[in-house]
């Protein structure tokens, strides 16, 4: 299951995933685009590890890094009560 984290201006969407048996959570972001459909990358929390990157720029990873970065601390906590939607308690 994936969870909603955030909505960039641009309409960038980032998810997540629940935290896995491992400790890894899924980081999936997407952007649509007119001419390709949607630009999409995938980078693993703890690690910062990114795959399948279609579309997006190196400048523009490098940004999405950066969100993740400061943000990172609360995907990981959020990943492990249901998302946001869930976090009631924190």
């Amino acid at each position: 299951m994936m969870y909603p984290f955030l909505t960039l201006t641009d309409e960038t969407e980032i998810v997540h995933s629940e935290m896995k048996p491992d400790g890894q959570v899924k980081v999936y972001i997407e952007r649509p685009d007119e001419k390709d459909g949607f630009h999409h990358a995938s980078c693993f929390l703890p690690s910062y590890r990114w795959e399948d990157v279609s579309g997006f720029s190196k400048e523009e990873i490098s940004h999405y890094q950066e969100i993740l970065e400061s943000t990172a601390h609360l995907i990981l906590r959020f990943s492990q009560n249901g998302g946001f939607e869930n976090a009631a308690s924190l």
